[in-house]
């Protein structure tokens, strides 16, 4: 099993989009996917399940993340909680139970678990960090030995470092970088990769692979030079990087165009189909690395 960390400290950046899109992309090629929204805002849980033309939950969804999820507490702040009781040796076994009220079945090969408002919340008055820095290692292993079992577990963390991405980050296979063709990206990448290096320790030294997202481009005169520009201030520091410790890999060929239709791609069904081929380059790339 592959886990994936989608992160960048820096918002709006895309990672959520390309966090889902890459599953389903992984998903119709036959993997079998688990995606996990771990960011407390919620924006991966609430595209995939509001209808956009009336505002309202997709019924099945809605139901679902109601009266099995959050009210059977089964959620993954539950999951996180009942960890901590069991490090705090409160209870003697962590016990929580890997079902489908914890797992919500998306489409074939597609499980989703929800993020809860409440993560906001977590590290003023619930976790110590170093309590909890084995929980995805120890939740991941449970649905490892489940009837689930996913090939790959894709991981949309918050733009911060919480307690819950610290867990994330110090146990996943990659992490993956999304960035923009601003000024912020190449300083925002090495402040990024030294910080999480110096903070989580052990360091497990994963493969940090960075890529752009909207980036600028027409058809007919290709990447814009602003965005070409960025692009090298990107590599430079990825270069710099690399030399100081770090393993960080940026795919200068594999960038994502900025276009309306990858926004607002996140659907129980939808896909920009004028961008599979790039959504395709990228996941080749990807896999090959993990």
């Amino acid at each position: 099993m592959k886990v994936i960390a989608n992160i960048n400290f820096k918002g709006g950046v895309g990672k959520t989009t390309i966090t889902w899109l890459l599953a389903k992309h992984a998903a119709e090629h036959g993997k079998k996917v688990l995606v996990v929204d771990g960011d407390a805002q919620m924006s991966l849980t609430i595209a995939l399940s509001i209808d956009e033309s009336s505002g309202e939950f997709v019924p099945g969804f809605g139901n679902w993340y109601e009266n099995q999820h959050r009210a059977r507490n089964r959620t993954l702040l539950d999951a996180l909680d009942k960890y901590d009781q069991y490090v705090s040796g409160k209870i003697k076994h962590f016990d929580f139970p890997i079902d489908r009220g914890f797992i919500y079945q998306v489409a074939k090969n597609i499980d989703f678990i929800p993020s809860v408002t409440d993560l906001y919340w977590m590290e003023l008055d619930l976790f110590n960090p170093e309590n909890v820095k084995g929980f995805i290692q120890a939740i991941l292993g449970k649905i490892q030995h489940s009837e689930y079992r996913p090939d790959v577990v894709f991981f949309d963390c918050p733009p911060s470092f919480t307690a819950l991405s610290y867990s994330i980050l110090s146990n996943c296979t990659m992490i993956l970088v999304p960035t923009n063709p601003d000024v912020f990206a190449a300083t925002g990448l090495r402040i990024m990769v030294e910080g999480l290096r110096h903070r989580i320790q052990p360091w497990p030294n994963p493969n940090v692979v960075v890529f752009m997202n909207k980036a600028g481009y027409r058809s007919d005169r290709g990447l814009f030079r602003e965005t070409r520009t960025f692009m090298g201030f990107i590599e430079e520091a990825a270069n710099e990087l690399n030399t100081s410790g770090s393993s960080v890999n940026f795919l200068r060929d594999q960038y994502i165009p900025f276009r309306a239709s990858i926004r607002k791609a996140i659907s129980f069904g939808g896909f920009p189909e004028e961008f599979r081929h790039e959504i395709a380059n990228l996941w080749t790339v990807v896999e090959a690395q993990l």
